[in-house]
């Protein structure tokens, strides 16, 4: 790794191939100013501000993080308002894919926004009707979601008359022809519709009706909602929207061993299956499909599976799918206080407060987000960016180190954050 001439050196511990032992490596970095850190948190932070009403202050202020230059994030957020017969609902969301891929994750974000808009269309008969009861947006909202993540291994099966039984009276060959349709124009419908069962991501989505009123929030996986509002002190509030889905989660674990009696590998080592972190996603069909849905047509698209030891090891287990559920957690609240701000963020901030319990960072960040809100409210200042800063500490030595190490993999996870005010 090349170092400038003004570059010092750091002792950092990063999760490597070929370092498994996680021992740390001398790397590169480049002391910076506090105005240099802020310069340069901003150019990798790529800050964005959506205006919805200027008038009540809704606005949606964003941030995706990654310093690793020459790696592309794989977070996605989406900040939209959808038209239901003239009527204008927000959505916003995270999304967080991991590291394996970045197609189910693009797909996702794309698509999702545009189902849940025919669902509630489907559900209100017109511009007048009034907004449904919240149990019913509630349920609206989930089943937009679980059909959604239906539809990526059902449009696979639809290929095949006669869905997975199937299968084994076809031959390698056949798969192939059938998913790996190249052509001049470059991949086919099929070929980018098997790779998004490859891939999985996780969900974080807000809905706000079109009067401001209420709010749901539904997820899947492990990122973190937070509402905040000013109490009757002057002190922020903060109330948690979300459980995480994953190992950590004790009822989460209980769910997935009760779905599955007689499999100790349902959970291994608190992961499912002993692979993968998330207990609920979308996408992510090898662990909702049978084994041999990944057997015949994964392993038959191209290029093939480098190694196929790991994903045999993981099918070995598969005996009862689903094992990940694509179910989500849906909260309604109504919306009473005036300022309220909504915190959605991928676990890329939660790690940056590293063994700090749930409640006290998320009270750490309804502080900092409701203090910049109130010290600046029509400001310029991006109370995502603010936040994000905030989460990387106040030693600017250190937060040097984490925005110029000198590597080519990424040393810490994705970022994504949302600040709505709502």
């Amino acid at each position: 790794m090349a170092a400038t001439a003004d570059a010092q050196y750091a002792e950092v511990r990063v999760e490597l191939a070929d370092r498994p032992d996680d021992s740390p490596i001398r790397c590169a970095f480049v002391p910076l100013s506090d105005a240099d850190v802020s310069a340069n948190l901003r150019a990798l932070a790529h800050p964005q501000r959506t205006v919805f009403d200027s008038t009540a202050g809704h606005r949606v202020d964003s941030v995706s993080f990654q310093p690793c230059v020459g790696y592309h994030t794989q977070d996605r957020h989406v900040v939209q308002q959808l038209d239901v017969h003239g009527q204008k609902w927000t959505f916003t969301g995270v999304f967080d894919a991991g590291h394996l891929g970045d197609a189910t994750v693009e797909h996702t974000a794309y698509h999702l926004p545009i189902i849940v808009t025919q669902f509630l269309q489907k559900a209100i008969p017109g511009p007048s009707a009034p907004v449904p009861a919240p149990d019913t947006v509630a349920d609206i909202l989930s089943r937009a979601i679980t059909s959604f993540d239906d539809a990526i291994a059902g449009d696979i099966l639809a290929l095949f008359p006669g869905g997975i039984a199937s299968l084994a009276a076809r031959s390698d060959e056949e798969i192939r022809a059938v998913i790996n349709d190249f052509n001049a124009a470059g991949v086919g419908a099929n070929y980018q519709k098997a790779r998004l069962c490859m891939y999985g991501t996780t969900a974080l989505v807000a809905l706000v009706d079109p009067h401001h009123e209420n709010l749901w929030v539904a997820n899947l996986g492990d990122s973190d909602a937070v509402l905040t509002s000013p109490g009757l002190d002057g002190r922020w509030q903060f109330e948690i929207l979300n459980d995480i889905h994953n190992g950590d989660n004790e009822s989460e674990v209980r769910r997935v061993r009760r779905e599955h009696p007689g499999e100790p590998d349902a959970v291994l080592d608190g992961r499912v299956l002993g692979t993968i972190a998330p207990f609920r996603c979308i996408g992510d069909a090898p662990f909702k499909q049978p084994a041999e849905f990944t057997r015949r047509v994964l392993y038959n698209l191209y290029p093939g599976i480098p190694n196929a030891s790991q994903w045999d090891a993981l099918l070995a287990r598969n005996r009862t799918p689903p094992y990940i559920s694509a179910r989500p957690d849906v909260t309604h609240r109504r919306l009473r206080a005036a300022p309220a701000l909504l915190v959605l963020a991928t676990d890329g901030l939660a790690e940056l407060c590293e063994d700090v319990p749930r409640a006290a960072r998320a009270s750490e960040w309804a502080r900092c987000v409701g203090a910049a809100y109130a010290a600046g409210k029509a400001g310029p200042e991006n109370l995502a960016l603010w936040l994000l800063r905030e989460a990387l500490g106040p030693d600017t030595m250190h937060v040097s180190q984490m925005l110029t190490l000198d590597m080519d993999t990424p040393w810490m996870d994705d970022t994504t954050i949302i600040v709505q005010v709502l």
